[in-house]
């Protein structure tokens, strides 16, 4: 089964939306922020499951973030890294 980055964004808009707004972004990138040092701890351990979970919680706050933000994630990596130039260096 196939997941684009925009079907990963409108399925974290319909299951947080709601709560994430309420708490508003800055709270919101602070747990953001807390998943990715779940990430580093992770990365440290070398779980490849508990690395494996960090990197989907920080994928889900990520676009859960960018919701509030009013970002399409996919469409703003497309115009970065998607370039007829190539991606950035």
């Amino acid at each position: 089964m196939g997941i684009s980055l925009r079907d990963i964004q409108r399925l974290m808009r319909e299951y947080y939306f709601k709560r994430d707004m309420e708490r508003g972004l800055y709270a919101t990138f602070t747990w953001f922020v807390e998943e990715v040092g779940e990430l580093a701890d992770a990365l440290l351990s070398n779980d490849k499951n508990k690395i494996e979970e960090e990197f989907a919680d920080v994928l889900a706050w990520l676009t859960s973030l960018a919701n509030i933000a009013g970002v399409d994630v996919e469409e703003c990596f497309k115009r970065k890294y998607l370039r007829p130039e190539g991606p950035p260096i």
